[in-house]
């Protein structure tokens, strides 16, 4: 079944988008697209960089381009960034034309899936409370997603059935 609908993906670094994302895709028999693959491949840089030698303004700038680009493709699976959907631009285009997913997780999860990964520019440098709070504050724009998934205590193949439910009965 094809809605001509975007899946869009959203929440913190480390929820799982886009691991989720090529499942889901695959599952759905979707093209999954990874904004911030999208932005390394066309800088020929990785984010953690462009963050330390270009800033954090030009990133969201190309995040930006890029992901309204994207939303004007059909039957993707789309995976945003975790600053993504923070941005008003991109939130409206996302709620117009597409269905977004929030991949909610417990903050204790997500400080230590962002701790094993030295990936993340904006939480690199942060203490766990300083990162609790980046993700309560966040958590309060990804609220605004379509629909929310609890992610706690499932595997990606559970997770991969539920988003494809509430797919399937829109």
């Amino acid at each position: 079944m094809k809605l001509n609908k975007n899946l869009v993906l959203v929440g913190m670094m480390g929820a799982g988008k886009s691991s989720l994302g090529q499942l889901l895709a695959k599952s759905l028999n979707f093209e999954h697209i990874d904004i911030d693959n999208i932005i390394e491949n066309k800088t020929k840089m990785k984010i953690s960089k462009i963050f330390k030698e270009k800033g954090e303004t030009y990133f969201r700038n190309l995040e930006e381009k890029n992901t309204l680009q994207v939303l004007n493709e059909n039957n993707c699976v789309i995976s945003l960034g975790g600053g993504g959907f923070l941005n008003e631009t991109i939130r409206s285009k996302i709620q117009k034309t597409s269905i977004s997913i929030w991949l909610d997780w417990n903050h204790k999860t997500l400080i230590n899936r962002i701790k094993r990964n030295n990936k993340r520019p904006i939480a690199l440098n942060l203490s766990d409370n300083k990162q609790k709070n980046l993700i309560i504050r966040r958590s309060k724009i990804y609220s605004k997603a379509d629909y929310k998934i609890n992610c706690e205590n499932t595997n990606k193949n559970e997770l991969v059935k539920k988003i494809i439910k509430i797919y399937e009965n829109i």
